[in-house]
C-alpha cells in the first residue's frame, strides 16, 4: 500500500486535546499525511487554561527528532510549543539538518492568555529559529512579541510582515483573527502578497486554531503544495473547523479537527 506523506510536529503536548501535538497529530490524519511528533514539553491544561508545563531535556528532543528523521524522513515540518532558550536553539539547529519546508508557529501564549515561552527565549526565535522558517504564522499578540509592531486594523499587517520577514523567514503569514470583521490573513514574501479573507463565525470554542492552522500547511506542503495554494488550503479547513468547533468542559472548547470526515 502507498505510504501518505510524513509530516513531522515538534512540539508541547496539550494534555486536553484540542491544541498542541494533539491537534496537529488530528489535523495531519484528517489531511491525508502521517503525522509523527517530537515532543518538547507536557503541558497540563484543560478547557479552562494551563495549570503548569514540563519541559523535556534537549537530549529526549535531539533524540525524539533524529530516531524519525534518520529512519522514516520527513516531507515537512511543523514547529509549535518550544518554551525555552535552550529548546528554541535545539530545535532551531535540528532543522538545519532538513532540507523541507519548515512551518514555524511561534507559540508565546496560549488561547487563554498563560506565557508558553520564557521571555528570554525570544531573541533565540529571532535570531535562530525564524532564519530557518520556510513560512512564521503568529497571531496579533507574537507578532508584538516578536518585532513590537502592533496590529489594530487591517491596514497594520502589511507593517507586520515586514518586520517579521526583517527577521529571515522566506515568508509570513499574519493572522488577522483577531480584528473587527472577517478573519482576514496577510501572507508575503516581501514581494507577492496574498490577502485570505474568511467569514467569522459566531462560535467561542476556537482553542487549537493556531497550532492547527500551521499544521495544516505543513500536511499540504508535503502533498507538494507551492506556498501560496498550501496557505489557502488550510485556511479554508481550519475555517470548517471552527465553524464546527464543540464545547468541552466549563471553558473554551476546540475547533473540530474531524469535520471532512
Amino acid at each position: 500500500m502507498e505510504t501518505p506523506p510524513c509530516v513531522l510536529t515538534v512540539a508541547g503536548s496539550d494534555s486536553g486535546g484540542g491544541a498542541g501535538i494533539q491537534a496537529d497529530l488530528k489535523t495531519m490524519l484528517a489531511l491525508g499525511t502521517h503525522g509523527m511528533s517530537v515532543i518538547t514539553a507536557v503541558t497540563a491544561q484543560n478547557s479552562l487554561g494551563v495549570d503548569g508545563f514540563w519541559e523535556l531535556p534537549t537530549e529526549a528532543v535531539r533524540a525524539q527528532f533524529r530516531a524519525v528523521v534518520d529512519d522514516i524522513g520527513v516531507r515537512a515540518v511543523k514547529t509549535g510549543m518550544l518554551a525555552s532558550a535552550e529548546l528554541v536553539e535545539t530545535v532551531s539547529e535540528l532543522l538545519t539538518t532538513v532540507d523541507v519546508p519548515v512551518v514555524v508557529d511561534p507559540v508565546g501564549v496560549s488561547k487563554h492568555g498563560d506565557a508558553l515561552l520564557a521571555p528570554e527565549a525570544l531573541a533565540v526565535v529571532r535570531e535562530r529559529l525564524l532564519p530557518v522558517a520556510t513560512v512564521v504564522t503568529p497571531n496579533l499578540a507574537e507578532v508584538a512579541q516578536l518585532t513590537g509592531v502592533r496590529v489594530t486594523e487591517e491596514a497594520d499587517l502589511p507593517r507586520a510582515a515586514e518586520g517579521l520577514l526583517a527577521l529571515g523567514p522566506r515568508w509570513a503569514l499574519v493572522k488577522g483573527g483577531h480584528l473587527a470583521g472577517d478573519a482576514v490573513d496577510l501572507l508575503t514574501d516581501g514581494t507577492h502578497e496574498h490577502w485570505l479573507r474568511a467569514p467569522r463565525h459566531d462560535n467561542r470554542h476556537t482553542h487549537g486554531t493556531g497550532c492547527t492552522l500551521a499544521s495544516a500547511i505543513a500536511a499540504r506542503l508535503a502533498h507538494g503544495d507551492a506556498l501560496p495554494e498550501a496557505v489557502a488550503a488550510a485556511k479554508d479547513y481550519v475555517t470548517g473547523a471552527i465553524a464546527a468547533g464543540f464545547p468541552l468542559g466549563a471553558g473554551i472548547g476546540p475547533v473540530r479537527h474531524g469535520h471532512r470526515i
